[in-house]
C-alpha cells in the first residue's frame, strides 16, 4: 500500500490531510508530538484531534516523534522506504509573536526540522512528492508598501493596481521586516525549493494566507477565525491589534487546501512555489469577521482594541491564485468566509460549552 507521511498530523492542515489521503486508499503515518500545547497552552492542544483520528481513521497510525529528531525520523523513513509516495509537511511553530519569545526553538522546529525531513526523503524515498506548508510571511512586510485605500470596514488595494486580483509569487522577499517566524519559514521554504532544483526531487512550497477550518485549535497567538469564533461563542474578550481592525486576510478552508495538495500529488513538479489562500473570493477584515460572528451567535462580541499592530503584520493580504489554477485547472475553492465561520461554530459549539463548564466547575471547586 502507498504510504503518506503527514507531519503535524493532529493540527489543522495535518489532520485534514490525514483523513483525505486515507480516504483515497493510502496508509497514513502521522507524526505529531503535541508541541502546539507547549506553544499556546491548553487552547492550542490538539489531543482531541489526535484521539478522533486514531478512533475514526483505520488507515492512520500515530507516531509521537519530534521532527528535529534525526534518528527517529530516519528510522521511520527507513522502515517504509520506497513505499512512501507522499510527504505532507505541516508541522511548525506557527506564530510570529511566539517566535520572538524563543527564536532558537522557532528556528530549529521550522528550519532544522524541515532539513531533517528533506534529507530522510532524499535518502530513503527520493521519488516521493514532498509538500511543504509555507506561509505568506516569507514576503515580510513588503505587502504593506502597496497603495492601500481605507474604506469603512477594511483596507483595500487601489483597484487599478496590478495586484488587485491578489499578490503573486513574484513579489520580492528581500528588503523587508519578516518577523523571526517569517525568517525560519523562509529558510525552510528556500531549502525545499533547492532540494527540488538541485536534486531533482518533486518538492513544492504552498505559501498560505490564513488557513482555517473546524479542526483548528485556535489560540490568541494563532488561529484567526477559529479563535475569533470561539471567543464569540463563549463570551471571551478578544484583543484586536492595530490598523483600526480593518486589516484584511484571505482565508482558505483546510479541505480546499488539501484538495490542492492532491492535485499537485497527481501531477508533481520540481522546486515549485504557489501562493495559496482564499483569494478574492474568501477574504475579510477583522471588523467584517466580528460582524459575521455576531450574526452567527446572535449576541454582541466582546472586544478590546490595542493601537499597536503586531510587528511585521500585514495590513492587506489576498493571494493571487492564478498560477496554481493555470497549472491545475480542475481545482477551485468551495468555501468562503461565511461558510467557514458557520462550520467552525456548528462543529465546535458543544465542545466549547463543555470546556467552559469544566473550567467553571474547576474554578468553583478551588474557590
Amino acid at each position: 500500500m502507498s504510504v503518506a507521511i503527514v507531519t503535524g498530523s493532529a493540527g489543522l492542515v495535518g489532520s485534514e490531510a490525514s483523513r483525505y489521503f486515507a480516504s483515497v486508499g493510502m496508509e497514513v503515518v502521522g507524526i505529531d508530538n503535541g508541541m502546539r500545547a507547549d506553544f499556546f497552552g491548553s487552547d492550542g492542544s490538539t489531543i482531541w484531534v489526535k484521539e478522533r483520528l486514531c478512533a475514526e481513521v483505520r488507515a492512520y497510525r500515530h507516531e509521537n516523534v519530534d521532527i528535529r529528531d534525526n534518528a527517529e525520523i530516519s528510522r521511520l523513513f527507513r522502515r517504509f522506504g520506497k513505499n512512501i509516495s507522499l510527504i505532507v509537511h505541516a508541522a511548525a511553530q506557527p506564530s510570529h509573536d511566539w517566535a520572538a519569545s524563543n527564536p532558537s526553538v522557532d528556528f530549529t522546529v521550522n528550519a532544522n526540522g524541515t532539513s531533517v525531513l528533506l534529507e530522510a526523503t532524499r535518502q530513503y524515498s527520493p521519488d516521493a512528492v514532498f509538500i511543504y506548508m509555507s506561509t505568506n510571511k516569507v514576503y515580510g512586510d513588503q505587502p504593506n508598501c502597496l497603495p492601500l485605500v481605507e474604506n469603512e470596514t477594511r483596507w483595500e488595494i487601489e483597484p487599478r493596481h496590478p495586484y488587485a486580483h491578489g499578490i503573486p509569487e513574484t513579489m520580492s522577499i528581500d528588503q523587508s521586516l519578516h518577523s523571526l517566524f517569517g525568517v525560519s519559514k523562509l529558510a525552510a521554504d528556500v531549502l525545499v525549493q533547492e532540494y527540488g532544483r538541485y536534486f531533482g526531487m518533486k518538492t513544492v512550497c504552498f505559501r498560505g494566507g490564513c488557513l482555517t477550518g473546524p479542526n483548528h485549535s485556535g489560540a490568541q497567538l494563532h488561529g484567526f477565525l477559529a479563535y475569533l469564533m470561539k471567543c464569540a461563542a463563549t463570551d471571551t474578550p478578544y484583543k484586536v491589534f492595530g490598523y483600526k481592525g480593518k486589516q484584511v486576510r484571505d482565508n482558505i478552508h483546510s479541505a480546499d487546501l488539501v484538495r490542492a495538495f492532491h492535485e499537485f500529488f497527481l501531477n508533481p513538479r520540481a522546486g515549485e512555489v504557489y501562493n495559496i489562500g482564499g483569494g478574492t473570493r474568501s477574504n475579510c477584515s477583522m471588523l467584517e469577521a466580528v460582524s459575521m460572528c455576531e450574526r452567527i451567535t446572535g449576541k454582541p462580541f466582546r472586544r478590546t482594541y490595542h493601537g499597536n499592530n503586531r510587528r511585521g503584520d500585514h495590513i492587506w493580504w489576498v493571494s493571487d491564485l492564478s498560477k496554481f489554477r493555470n497549472h491545475f485547472p480542475n481545482w477551485n475553492l468551495r468555501y468562503d468566509v461565511p461558510q467557514i465561520l458557520q462550520e467552525i461554530h456548528d462543529l465546535n459549539i458543544e465542545r466549547w460549552r463543555s470546556e467552559c463548564a469544566m473550567l467553571e466547575k474547576e474554578t468553583f471547586s478551588v474557590s
